[in-house]
């Protein structure tokens, strides 16, 4: 199969030729459709997540159809359309597996970084962390549901029952999660880059209330900050931003480093909490909530011999929403 391979971080990734995978007991085959790319490729291209399987065929928000199984009495998957996400096993033996926290497993596998991704032909998945995509989505606008959708989705539970909710950060978690919020009565204020007056606009156009740079202060007081941006000076400026017993949530997997800060920011019971993967019951409850909910992503598509144009144009910031790649 073709895949695009990356030999050690910081080099280009490669259009080759590797043998199609093939799926063992309680794995399936997928034929690959659309692949999105997601600014966890970044930190692993960039060495920031330093222990990937080498060489590495990225990709993690992955939607494509079922052709094989590697037990027989999963054949009635076969045909069947799912996704593939971030988290791709777990041990289900150790205490958080058993206390169905397997998002915090400690033999964990991670699709497109200890796993061979989706910026392939074919990949192979554990069947016990494939997805179901709702009608109504075709494979490209369903694939940034998969990580940007998905890790929003948590972020947006952790933040409690938030009336007036900030997003740092306004890429494709942002532009996703604002959807959802949005269509249950919340009221979302957006912090892009300062001065992308694009990304401002954009946000405004799918509800967002209020719209500023990450050096702006909002309006009024808010009830709880998502920061997807692995920006860590967004920190003392988040908690400074939300009100006594607020919280701010941090939605990625990689962040610079955070200054200090004094703790009169923090004091009066505000909380910080980070994000770690996702569950099963993450996935089933999202994509209900995507079927009740239409979503509509924003995406820029490329073929697969394009996506080191795609990632670069994800890291100058030039993309609304997300880039998918069609296999």
């Amino acid at each position: 199969m073709k895949a695009m391979v990356m030999s050690e971080p910081g080099s280009p990734l490669e259009l080759i030729s590797v043998p199609a995978p093939e799926p063992g007991p309680g794995e399936v085959l997928v034929k690959v459709e659309s692949c999105a790319v997601c600014r966890t490729d970044l930190h692993v291209l960039d060495g920031d997540l330093t222990e990937p399987k080498l060489p590495l065929i990225l990709g993690h928000e992955i939607v494509g159809r079922v052709e094989a199984t590697g037990s027989a009495s999963m054949n009635e998957m076969i045909g069947r359309r799912v996704g593939v996400p971030w988290l791709g096993k777990t041990c289900g033996r150790c205490r958080f597996c058993l206390a169905g926290s397997e998002n915090l497993c400690d033999s964990p596998g991670f699709t497109g970084y200890t796993i061979d991704g989706g910026f392939a032909e074919y990949t192979v998945a554990d069947a016990r962390y494939c997805f179901t995509i709702p009608e109504g989505y075709d494979s490209s606008h369903a694939a940034p549901l998969l990580c940007a959708g998905l890790i929003g989705w948590r972020s947006y539970r952790m933040a409690g029952e938030a009336e007036r909710l900030g997003l740092y950060g306004f890429g494709a978690a942002a532009h996703i999660l604002t959807q959802v919020a949005v269509a249950e009565s919340r009221v979302v204020y957006a912090f892009t880059r300062p001065g992308d007056s694009a990304a401002q606009e954009f946000a405004r156009s799918l509800g967002c209330t209020w719209a500023g740079g990450s050096d702006e202060t909002p309006p009024e007081e808010l009830d709880s900050i998502i920061i997807f941006a692995p920006v860590g000076s967004l920190v003392p400026a988040a908690l400074k931003s939300v009100r006594k017993g607020g919280r701010v949530v941090l939605g990625g997997i990689h962040m610079t480093d955070i200054p200090s800060f004094p703790y009169r920011y923090i004091w009066g019971e505000r909380q910080l909490l980070s994000v770690a993967n996702l569950t099963k019951e993450d996935g089933l409850s999202f994509l209900e909530a995507a079927g009740r909910h239409p979503i509509h992503t924003e995406i820029t598509t490329y073929g697969l011999d394009q996506l080191n144009q795609a990632v670069a144009d994800l890291r100058a910031g030039k993309l609304n929403g997300a880039a998918v790649i069609e296999i």
